[in-house]
């Protein structure tokens, strides 16, 4: 049976943190307060977009958006994108992130940015910019899709992800 993607509901919120803290421990980009943050974008108005991987009742998967800048561009954030570990590797955080895409894409945005690992996102056409800039630990894990000219400058995320 394949999972069904849709919005996420007010009682998917305990079974979405759950994956989030699952799906992230251990990884190098990781920050551990990833379930956090999507709590403080639900809470502070900053989820444009979160949808949820559902299979035969139970949600294996989540992808959010939230606003960012580069410079002055307009831009969207992919993060958290996460699936439960035992279902990794099956195509489900492909077809969340291809409906994110396709979301962002009609926003009419000029991008979409992220911290995450290269290797994965890659697939979708992220890649480091060397003229976008962030501090931090993070650093080396931004990574852009430009839908518009080449990004330039510092990038800012939601407040949610500095609390």
């Amino acid at each position: 049976m394949k999972w069904k993607i849709r919005q996420e509901a007010d009682a998917d919120i305990d079974a979405i943190t759950d994956i989030v803290n699952r799906a992230f421990a251990g990884k190098a980009y990781a920050g551990g307060d990833e379930a956090d943050i999507l709590n403080g974008l639900r809470d502070g108005g900053g989820l444009v977009l979160s949808l949820v991987a559902v299979l035969k009742g139970n949600i294996i998967g989540q992808v959010a958006l939230s606003p960012a800048k580069i410079g002055t561009q307009r831009y969207l954030c992919v993060g958290p994108l996460s699936v439960t570990p035992q279902h990794q590797g099956q195509g489900v955080g492909s077809a969340l992130m291809g409906h994110a895409l396709g979301v962002a894409q009609s926003l009419h945005r000029d991008g979409i940015v992220l911290a995450g690992d290269a290797n994965y996102y890659a697939r979708f056409g992220f890649e480091k910019a060397a003229s976008v800039t962030h501090p931090g630990k993070l650093a080396d894990h931004i990574l852009v899709l430009p839908f518009t000219g080449a990004p330039a400058g510092g990038v800012t995320f939601h407040p949610a992800f500095n609390e």
